[in-house]
């Protein structure tokens, strides 16, 4: 391997493009080498801001380069599993989009797969990595909100064309699979405590898609409810309330996007404090993370244990709601 990770996509999603391939660029220790896809032409704006860059009309191909060590799978969620275990395979380690596996066994395969090839499987879930995360789990467990009583969370957005691949069944679609793990994935992260029973859900199914889903949860100190959704206006927060002080995220998931990263602890008597991150990028903290997992043998914060207790939980509440 060079001193540096070569990184190469497979395939050129728009996602891809507006943010993991900037990211995989600017991030320290790495560097955007390749990209494989079926229409070349969209290759373009890519090697835009990365020049040089090699361009392969096929999956196959990019993973049989010797000079590519790590690859950034954004493909359709149904095709997460079998192309992260071909690059692991093939001898590259994969950062592949969420959610990793539809189910939560398809992660017992990816596990197996990383223990066998000693290659690092990871699931791309950037928020982990941004600070306000980080300060969130400090403020909780050093108990600065004193004995937590209930947690809500919400994400939303609206996106009703049928032809889109997260209204689709067939290519992994619907609210739970596109931002469940954020919804209900951050609550295991920030507290870390596990959920012991659903008390409620209610979903919405559209064209065999679960269009929203609301739950009510019960974690062994807390109560939880939670809500996903692709049919509602763009909306997304966190409220942590606890015996002490009330803890709020005002933009968890997508920061720079939905708006600036900050955290607010509201203290009885109106007395708030706030911490404010305008210009962290989580997804460039997060290759920075891969590309030290990698090449200095730092630890990963999120192994794929962690990715599979939040797809079992997706995994109940999906069976749940389908009675």
């Amino acid at each position: 391997m060079a001193d540096h990770l070569r990184w190469g996509i497979l395939g050129a999603s728009n996602f891809a493009r507006q943010q993991m391939a900037p990211a995989i660029h600017a991030a320290r220790g790495g560097a955007l080498s390749a990209i494989a896809t079926s229409a070349p032409e969209k290759a373009a704006p890519f090697a835009e801001f990365a020049p040089g860059l090699r361009v392969f009309d096929d999956y196959d191909a990019l993973l049989a380069d010797p000079e590519i060590d790590a690859v950034y799978i954004p493909l359709p969620n149904s095709m997460h599993v079998a192309w992260s275990e071909k690059a692991a395979e093939a001898g590259k380690h994969v950062l592949c989009e969420k959610p990793i596996a539809m189910e939560a066994s398809g992660i017992d395969r990816l596990i197996e797969t990383r223990d066998r090839t000693g290659k690092l499987i990871a699931e791309a879930w950037m928020i982990a990595h941004h600070p306000q995360f980080a300060k969130a789990r400090e403020l909780i467990q050093d108990g600065a909100l004193g004995k937590i009583v209930r947690i809500d969370s919400t994400h939303s957005f609206f996106n009703d064309d049928l032809d889109n691949i997260r209204n689709r069944p067939e290519t992994g679609g619907g609210a739970l699979g596109d931002i469940g793990i954020y919804a209900f994935g951050s609550i295991r992260l920030i507290t870390g405590q596990e959920p012991e029973e659903l008390l409620a859900v209610e979903t919405d199914w559209v064209n065999g898609i679960d269009a929203s889903t609301h739950i009510m949860a019960r974690f062994p100190e807390f109560l939880y409810t939670g809500r996903v959704s692709m049919r509602a206006a763009p909306w997304q927060e966190i409220v942590v309330h606890g015996e002490r002080a009330v803890l709020r995220l005002p933009v968890p998931f997508n920061v720079q996007v939905f708006g600036q990263a900050s955290l607010e602890l509201h203290r009885p008597g109106g007395h708030v404090e706030s911490w404010r991150w305008p210009a962290e990028n989580h997804y460039v903290l997060q290759v920075e993370a891969f590309n030290r997992a990698v090449s200095e043998q730092a630890d990963w914060p999120l192994p794929l244990e962690f990715s599979r207790g939040t797809q079992a939980w997706i995994d109940r509440i999906l069976a749940a709601s389908r009675g």
